[in-house]
């Protein structure tokens, strides 16, 4: 648990276990502590490094518009900080969005890319999801309904409703409420308007793991399958009956397909 400074604003990061350096980026409403359940796995037989982008988590929040390519910057003062000189990167929803400019900008320092729930570009259709998100930002509870329904799939939302009753009071009275957060969560959704990265991904060499979701309403299959034919050097794999927030309604799959990616050996294809 540590921070260092990029542009004269604190950024929040953790460091765990030992390995093979795997940096996980969170989606927009994560923070490091959202990935608590994964860190003993994911830090068993690697390096495990978390991070705030800035306006996420313990990082510092800011005042005033900025690109996604801010934090493009942030994750590569992060690697500066901790002298890395190549890494593996999981990225999901926006983080994914991130960790794309990142490898096109500073594909040298990528051995691997893990991509949950993440599109090449900010659609149409994403950018009003978006602009619905920030209009209904003034009340917890419209907030949330605008939001969170569409994160998962119909029966895991229906099926677990003890837990997403817990997650619906905890939002809306303390998250939801703070106006601090839902002031970043703004900046950070108008961050993500003019992701498009659709020319330049074809050039983009790096071994890539795709794993989109049949329902995801959010980024749909559609875009992933589009980020999939983009990157020559990618796989795809689309999980069933599943929605956007895939690592809480597939952990297991979600921890085995990243670490499976992440730390198998390459094959020498020709002594067989």
């Amino acid at each position: 648990m540590a921070t260092f400074t990029y542009d004269g604003k604190k950024v929040y990061y953790e460091v765990h276990g030992e390995g093979k350096p795997l940096i996980l980026l969170n989606g927009i409403m994560m923070s490091t502590k959202s990935w608590g359940i994964f860190q003993k796995v994911f830090s068993a037989n690697n390096q495990l490094i978390l991070l705030d982008f800035l306006d996420q988590g313990q990082s510092e929040k800011l005042s005033g518009p900025y690109t996604q390519d801010l934090q493009v910057e942030v994750l590569r003062a992060l690697l500066a900080e901790l002298r890395l000189e190549k890494v593996n990167i999981l990225g999901i929803s926006y983080g994914g969005e991130v960790a794309l400019r990142f490898v096109i900008k500073y594909e040298e320092l990528v051995d691997r890319l893990v991509l949950f729930n993440t599109s090449h570009r900010t659609s149409p259709w994403l950018k009003d999801i978006g602009d619905a998100w920030n209009l209904s930002s003034g009340n917890a509870m419209d907030y949330y309904l605008t939001t969170i329904p569409v994160v998962y799939s119909p029966a895991f939302y229906n099926d677990n409703r003890a837990w997403m009753e817990a997650r619906k009071k905890l939002l809306t009275e303390t998250v939801f409420s703070d106006e601090a957060f839902m002031a970043s969560m703004v900046r950070l959704t108008q961050s993500a308007e003019t992701h498009d990265v659709t020319k330049e991904l074809p050039k983009v060499q790096t071994k890539t793991l795709i794993v989109g979701s049949e329902q995801d309403f959010i980024t749909p299959k559609e875009e992933q399958e589009a980020l999939h034919k983009l990157m020559r050097n990618s796989h795809f794999v689309l999980l069933p009956k599943t929605g956007h927030g895939t690592m809480y309604e597939q952990p297991a799959l979600f921890t085995t397909l990243t670490l499976g990616f992440v730390n198998a050996m390459d094959l020498d294809m020709h002594v067989l």
